[in-house]
């Protein structure tokens, strides 16, 4: 359950979360924020994921990428797809800000990554994002160079901050506020605990839409706190780490999943919402020595159905890291005076206590 859930008695799914119920509970991987709040138009900020603490470029991660519906404006997934791997941070922003967070994230690699004896004259930044202007004044593109070098190097172990916090600042799902949400859950292989965490930002659905626990919350509280002139377009971006030893296809494999969990919360892909799921593993790195000929590795049989359970742990962690942005988030007011206000979570309890019909 997510830290905040949790003090709600809220249970997502069966399987248990890990220590902190974060995609850092996946040892080695590290998140950072900026936060950008200021005057009454600018709401955004930059999220960075960071698949280990050694040189990324020269140790990179096994990863996949999976587009459920591709109206958004990624850069770096047709690479993960081809080579199978990841060789930078992963960077969450606005729909405008992608370019210079691009260019940003290339100076920091390079700054961080490249060792003299090895020039970097080709990288592949991977960069996702959603579209806040319906609070931010996403034209003015406010999103500068120090505010993704401060995302990238204040990249922290400790249990993820959720909420109106980094690329989650502006965002909102189902015309609620929403923010930055995340879960984990413990897989268990044979005699072998592995982990699987989750980062999501949703920003997606129409109000009647909203699901939780099997409890069509949404439709209940149709009219609680919704604004005018709104609109279904939106996107999430979701984020899967895992430290189970898995091929590039298992990794998409994977990352399909995720559709099932956005889907619970009664997300439907609408026509312009854009859905992107990156997912990666930290076992296995793959060392950029062109040297070797062969490698050796150890990952999941295929022809055994263990993989059912890091299937539904994907499902539970990525249901479950939409609704902790939905109960992380706050009230917020931006640009145009334009409202979002935050999930009524004492109703949605009693919404929750009332019924007989949730799934868990």
């Amino acid at each position: 359950m997510s830290r905040l859930l949790m003090e709600h008695g809220v249970r997502v799914g069966r399987m248990a979360p890990g220590a902190t119920n974060s995609l850092t509970d996946v040892d080695g991987v590290m998140v950072g924020h900026t936060t950008l709040i200021d005057g009454s138009d600018v709401r955004t900020g930059v999220t960075t994921i960071i698949p280990h603490p050694g040189n990324v470029f020269y140790e990179k991660v096994k990863a996949a990428a999976v587009t459920i519906n591709g109206f958004g404006k990624t850069v770096g997934l047709p690479q993960i797809n081809e080579l199978g791997t990841i060789e930078t941070p992963i960077l969450l922003t606005n729909t405008l800000s992608v370019g210079k967070v691009s260019d940003a994230l290339v100076s920091w690699a390079l700054e961080h990554y490249q060792l003299p004896e090895c020039p970097i004259t080709s990288l592949n930044p991977v960069i996702a994002e959603c579209n806040d202007s319906y609070l931010n004044d996403i034209q003015g593109r406010h999103v500068e160079k120090e505010h993704v070098f401060h995302a990238l190097d204040s990249v922290s172990e400790k249990p993820v901050e959720e909420g109106v916090v980094g690329a989650g600042v502006g965002v909102s799902a189902f015309e609620f506020k929403s923010g930055i949400g995340s879960a984990s859950r413990i897989v268990r292989l044979g005699r072998e605990d592995y982990t699987l965490g989750v980062l999501s930002l949703p920003n997606f659905g129409r109000r009647e839409e909203l699901v939780i626990k099997g409890v069509p919350i949404g439709l209940v509280l149709r009219d609680c706190e919704r604004g005018t002139g709104e609109h279904e377009q939106g996107s999430i971006v979701i984020v899967i780490a895992t430290d189970i030893p898995l091929s590039h296809r298992q990794l998409i494999r994977i990352a399909k999943r995720a559709s099932f969990g956005i889907a619970r919360t009664g997300g439907i892909c609408h026509n312009t919402s854009g859905e992107f799921v990156i997912s990666f593993t930290t076992a296995n790195k793959v060392s950029h020595d062109p040297k070797r000929i062969f490698l050796e590795e150890r990952r999941l049989n295929d022809a055994h159905s263990v993989i059912d359970a890091v299937f539904q742990a994907t499902i539970e962690a990525v249901e479950e890291s939409i609704l902790s942005a939905l109960f992380s988030a706050e009230t917020m007011e931006g640009i145009d005076g334009h409202r979002r206000g935050a999930l009524p979570i004492p109703e949605v309890l009693s919404l929750l206590k009332a019924s007989r019909h949730s799934y868990s």
